[in-house]
C-alpha cells in the first residue's frame, strides 16, 4: 500500500486526531503554493494565458454528474445539520473590511476557538445564531453591490438550497425571483420553503447549465443574474457569460461571487479533495474574469478576505460535531448504512480542509471575489 493509500484509510476510519490531520492539510496547502509557483512574472503570466486559452477549447462544464453526486444530490439533511437557518451552501461574512468583527458574531468562537470542535458550553443553537448573522450579512453585501430593488426580475443561476433566491423573494415582494438549480432535492426544498413562507413570486427552473438554452421567453428579461459559487464548476467562461447576457435586458446587470486564489488559476484534477468533493472542479483566480467580456462588461470587483470563509467552514463543521444524532439516519440514507461512519469522516475532513484553506497567509492568499458585469446596449458581437 501507497503512502496516500494509507493516509486515505486512516481518514476513511477517524484514526488520525484532527491536529494531525490539519497539520498534513497546511503541509498540502504549501505544496500547492509551491507547485502554481512562478521563477518571475513573465512566467506566470505565460502560464496563466496558457490556461485561459484551454478554458476556452473546453465544454462550459465537464464531470457534471460526478460533481452534482457529491454536494448537490445529497440528502438535504445532511446539509441541514451542518449549515445555517437559510441553508446557505458558501461562504458567509463575518468580518467588515477591515476585519472587525460584525456585529452579533461572538469573538470566542470559530477560528479562535479551536481546532474544529464545538466550544465548551455552546450548543447547537448558538451556532446557528452566528451563522444566521453571518447568512444574512452576506445576502445584504449582495443586495448593496448588486444594487438589487423591489420589482425587479431577478435570476439565481446556480441557486443551491435557496438561500440567496428565498431571501431575496421575501425581502423584495415586487420582485420576480427565479431560482436555477440543477438538483431535484434542492427543488423540492425550495418549493417547499416558498410554500411556508407563503411566497408566490419565486420559482424554481431545474436544468444543466452546461447544455440547458435559454428559452425565447426568458431572452433579455432579468434585470439581474446572480450566481453565488456556481461558477467554480465551470470550465468556458466564454459560453457561460454568453448564456447569462442572454439572460439579460440591456443594460443589466450579473453579479458573481466566486472563491479565488490571489493570482493563478488551476484545475482540481487529482487528490482527496478531488475524489471525493470536487470532481471537475476549478480554482479561479482573481482576475480570470477580466479575460471573458466578449458579452458582458465587467464594471467593479471586489475581494472578501478568505478569513470569513474559514470561519463559515468551522462553524459547519462545530455544527456537524454537536449534531451527530441527527445528520447520522441522513447519512445513512445518502450513502448506506455501511459507509455512514466513512462519510461522517470525510464530511468532517472536507470542513477541515477548506477552513485550512481559505485562513492561509491570514486569508489573503485564497479568498472570495465578488464580480458586477453589465450588459452593453448594443451586442459585443
Amino acid at each position: 500500500m501507497d503512502y496516500d493509500s494509507l493516509v486515505n484509510l486512516l481518514l476513511d476510519n477517524g484514526v488520525l486526531p484532527f491536529p494531525i490531520i490539519r497539520q498534513g492539510i497546511r503541509s498540502q496547502l504549501r505544496s500547492r503554493i509551491a507547485e502554481i509557483a512562478s521563477t518571475s512574472l513573465s512566467s506566470a503570466y505565460a502560464t496563466k494565458m496558457k490556461y485561459i486559452d484551454l478554458l476556452r477549447t473546453r465544454p462550459i462544464a465537464i464531470e457534471t454528474t460526478k460533481a452534482n453526486d457529491q454536494h448537490y444530490e445529497v440528502g438535504t439533511g445532511v446539509l441541514q445539520a451542518c449549515l445555517g437557518r437559510r441553508m446557505k451552501y458558501s461562504c458567509c461574512l463575518y468580518y467588515d473590511e477591515q476585519g472587525r468583527a460584525l456585529p452579533g458574531i461572538d469573538d470566542a468562537v470559530g477560528i479562535l476557538g479551536g481546532v474544529g470542535n464545538a466550544v465548551v458550553g455552546e450548543g447547537v443553537k448558538s451556532i446557528e445564531d452566528r451563522l444566521s448573522v453571518a447568512e444574512d450579512a452576506m445576502m445584504e453585501n449582495y443586495v448593496e453591490k448588486a444594487g438589487l430593488r423591489d420589482g425587479m426580475r431577478i435570476f439565481d443561476l446556480g441557486c443551491g438550497w435557496g438561500s440567496l433566491s428565498l431571501y431575496l423573494a421575501e425581502r423584495f415582494p415586487g420582485a420576480k425571483v427565479t431560482a436555477f438549480s440543477n438538483s431535484r432535492t434542492q427543488k423540492v426544498f425550495i418549493d417547499s420553503e416558498a410554500g411556508k413562507k407563503g411566497l408566490k413570486n419565486l420559482e424554481v427552473v431545474t436544468g444543466d447549465i452546461a447544455t440547458w438554452e435559454v428559452p425565447r421567453d426568458r431572452q433579455g428579461v432579468y434585470d439581474r443574474v446572480v450566481s453565488v459559487e456556481m461558477f467554480e464548476h465551470m470550465k468556458n467562461y466564454s459560453k457561460l457569460l454568453a448564456k447569462v447576457a442572454a439572460l439579460l435586458k440591456p443594460k443589466g446587470q450579473a453579479f458573481v461571487h466566486m472563491f479565488a486564489h490571489k493570482d493563478m488559476p488551476y484545475d482540481f484534477e487529482s487528490g482527496w479533495m478531488t475524489e471525493h468533493f470536487f470532481t471537475g472542479g476549478t480554482m479561479p483566480s482573481l482576475d480570470l474574469m477580466a479575460y471573458f467580456q466578449e458579452d458582458l462588461n465587467l464594471k467593479r470587483q471586489w475581494y472578501v478576505n478568505g478569513k470569513n470563509y474559514a470561519r463559515t467552514c468551522e462553524d459547519w463543521l462545530s455544527k456537524m460535531n454537536a449534531s451527530k444524532e441527527q445528520i447520522w439516519p441522513h447519512l445513512e440514507e445518502t450513502y448506506g448504512k455501511d459507509k455512514t461512519r466513512m462519510w461522517f469522516y470525510r464530511w468532517q475532513v472536507f470542513y477541515a480542509a477548506c477552513a485550512e484553506l481559505f485562513a492561509y497567509g491570514g486569508g489573503e492568499t485564497w479568498g472570495v471575489g465578488l464580480y458586477l458585469f453589465e450588459k452593453p446596449e448594443v451586442s459585443k458581437r
